[in-house]
């Protein structure tokens, strides 16, 4: 069993003006979309192996993280299109230099007054040694990422 200094969870919540279902349909249908909408954050996400929103299928992501060009193999660990619910989880690539496992989950909820949406990002991770950081900064660049792709939805027509 880990040590409870290397089990963490960030979460962060993004108002959006964006619907739960077009949000949610980006990271599920339509993930090698994203880089059109934030191109500065990512370059690319291809289907390596599956169906695009399917559990079980791996998708390879390339992005930038603190100014460096980064790659992640992740699985589709988890999906509920009731909850626009999506988890991914980490199988290879650079973030797995600092941990052991990193489970990234996006939840997109309709607002209370029905103008836009909030999205929940959850950050599950295991560092490899208490000398790691919290993966904050890659925390921050999935609320940058949702506003990027907020901005994207809301200049499309439905």
């Amino acid at each position: 069993m880990a040590s409870s200094a290397l089990v963490g969870k960030l979460e962060a919540n993004v108002e959006i003006k964006a619907s739960p279902d077009r949000f949610h349909d980006m990271f599920t249908n339509k993930p090698h979309h994203v880089h059109r909408a934030s191109y500065d954050k990512i370059q690319g996400c291809d289907l390596h192996e599956g169906e695009w929103g399917k559990v079980g299928s791996i998708v390879i992501w390339n992005y930038v993280l603190d100014g460096k060009a980064s790659v992640a193999k992740e699985v589709i660990e988890a999906m509920d299109p009731d909850k626009n619910l999506i988890a991914f989880r980490i199988i290879e690539g650079d973030l797995l230099e600092k941990y052991k496992s990193l489970v990234a989950t996006i939840e997109a909820s309709a607002k209370s007054d029905g103008s836009g949406s909030v999205v929940q990002w959850t950050l599950e991770y295991e560092k490899l040694h208490e000398g790691i950081e919290h993966p904050e900064s890659l925390l921050q660049l999935v609320v940058d990422l949702s506003k990027d792709i907020d901005a994207h939805l809301t200049d499309q027509p439905n």
